[in-house]
């Protein structure tokens, strides 16, 4: 009889025992590895302005180059079901921002360097943005990443730009679009605006976002992607060119990873942006600390 109650008992400290020694164990792991580790205290100084644009659905045109047989068509539409708030910087980062990470030695000084504090960054390349993203984690305490090119779709609102030509995807007559190419390629040389201007002179969309869809083309992370379609519209083949990623700004436009200045060359397909700059994203999710120290640690990017 005095067995039967002592079985229960047993059991209990049999499986309640090796829990706890993993908790524990896995506490110290943690702990040790620095994923719990608090802010900075200096890093309330780099904290950038943000916003955070909440969950919705939204439509907009499909990144990349997509071709039907060897004709060259608009990218389809596709729906985004954003389920959890996005928090990103307000405003571009600008060059006083920029200038601490050079000074702190983990930024190269971009290219067009200029001594006022409220103007964005530019001159900057997409290896320039992820070191100064990288840096900021470091300070701060949080996971900073440039927003990929659906991201940015999901902040900038009804400010995104919509890059169709709006011709017939049928259609067999190639001077057709070559027409429509160079037509709005002369629009936006002619309405091009290469001086940089301090941050707000562009307003504010919907969700508060500053400037976007001004004179500054914005990193994002999502690689240039080449899209090969059967006649019936279904998928033939995705080619992802990483190395070459998308920029933003009144159109889309890749560029190759090292290119500071888009007049110099490395743009794949369309107008030159005026300037390249970049505004980030901070993650809110509770394994925020975790990404950041692996990314410390070289086990991620």
């Amino acid at each position: 009889m005095p067995c039967t109650h002592d079985k229960p008992k047993l059991s209990l400290l049999h499986t309640g025992l090796p829990i706890t020694l993993i908790a524990v164990l896995a506490a110290g792991i943690v702990h040790q590895a620095g994923f719990m580790m608090s802010a900075p205290p200096e890093g309330a100084v780099y904290e950038p302005a943000t916003i955070a644009v909440p969950p919705r659905s939204y439509s907009y045109r499909s990144d990349g180059e997509f071709l039907k047989g060897t004709a060259p068509i608009d990218a389809p539409m596709k729906t985004v079901v954003a389920g959890p708030s996005l928090t990103i910087t307000k405003y571009h980062v600008t060059a006083s921002e920029y200038r601490a990470c050079v000074s702190g030695g983990a930024c190269r000084s971009s290219e067009t360097a200029t001594s006022r504090a409220d103007v964005p960054a530019t001159g900057v390349s997409f290896d320039d943005a992820t070191a100064y993203a990288h840096w900021l984690s470091e300070v701060t305490g949080e996971y900073w990443t440039l927003p990929t090119d659906e991201q940015l779709a999901q902040a900038a609102g009804k400010r995104f730009p919509d890059d169709a030509l709006g011709l017939d995807p049928d259609s067999k007559n190639p001077a057709l679009r070559w027409l429509a190419d160079y037509e709005r390629e002369a629009r936006e040389r002619a309405t091009g605006d290469p001086v940089p201007r301090p941050t707000g002179s562009f307003g504010e969309n919907e969700y508060g976002l500053a400037d976007f869809g001004g004179n500054i083309w914005e990193w994002t992370s999502t690689c240039h992607r080449r899209v090969h379609l059967y006649v019936n519209g279904s998928v033939r083949a995705s080619e992802e060119i990483c190395g070459v990623y998308v920029t933003v700004g009144t159109h889309r436009s890749p560029m190759s990873s090292f290119i500071r200045d888009p007049k110099g060359g490395g743009c794949a397909v369309g107008t030159p942006p005026d300037n390249l700059g970049f505004r980030l994203v901070k993650s809110t999710r509770w394994y925020a600390p975790l990404l950041k120290t692996l990314r410390h640690v070289g086990w991620t990017t």
